[in-house]
Formats: C-alpha cells, structure tokens, sequence
C-alpha cells in the first residue's frame, strides 16, 4: 500500500524548518482513521512531551491538522459528498481535542525559555 503525504509547507509559510517526523507519522496515522491518530497521538506525546522543543512542533502539526481536515471537509461540502464531508469532520475535532490537550499541557507546564521559544514559535 502505498501512502501518499501531503507535504507540510511550514518551512516556506514561516521558516520554520521542522525538526521531527511528526507531520509525517500523523499523515499516515491519516490513512488508518481516528483510532490510529489517537493512537500516534498518545504515543508521541507521552515519549516527547518532556521536550519543548519537540511539544511545540508536535502542538504546531495539530493545529496545522486542524485547518487541514476542516478545509477539506468544506470543500468535500460543497462538492455534495457529505460522506468525505462528515469523515473529514471527525478527523479536524479529534485533532483539535488533541490540540487542546497538547496546547493546554504546553502552557501549563513550559517556563521560562522553554515558554518563551514555544510562543514564539507558535505565535
């Protein structure tokens, strides 16, 4: 089977130049539906939530997740394919709980320079 990625243009929209897989591993995770996003999702942060910097690419591929699936489903919306319209849906909440989950755990816990590169980046 063959995975086709759709390529994350952070690097040309911000300058950002990711440092992780994370975009990559979500990407796949895609592919096998929202028990393997979670699935991805838990993995990763539980192995690199301990990293800033890691934690700040990781909530920035969410976020980015986010816009993703919710622009498709608009448009699969005003394909009339409220099937895709509805999957797409459920694949932009989910990776906005874990948004929130990853967002929330940043802010809370990150200090100091840790913070300070977490919003800068993120800003």
């Amino acid at each position: 089977m063959a995975i086709q990625i759709v390529k994350w243009n952070i690097e040309e929209e911000t300058g950002y130049k990711p440092i992780t897989t994370f975009w990559q591993d979500f990407s796949i995770a895609d592919k096998f539906g929202l028990p393997a996003i979670r699935d991805t999702f838990d993995r990763a942060f539980a192995e690199w939530k301990g990293n800033y910097k890691y934690l700040t690419e990781l909530v920035m591929v969410l976020n980015h997740k986010i816009w993703q699936f919710y622009n498709m489903s608009k448009k699969a919306q005003e394909e009339g394919n409220e099937t895709l319209a509805k999957k797409y849906e459920s694949f932009s909440r989910l990776y906005d709980e874990l948004w929130r989950r990853a967002d929330g755990y940043a802010c809370y816990y990150l200090k100091g320079e840790e913070a300070v590169y977490y919003f800068n980046v993120t800003d």
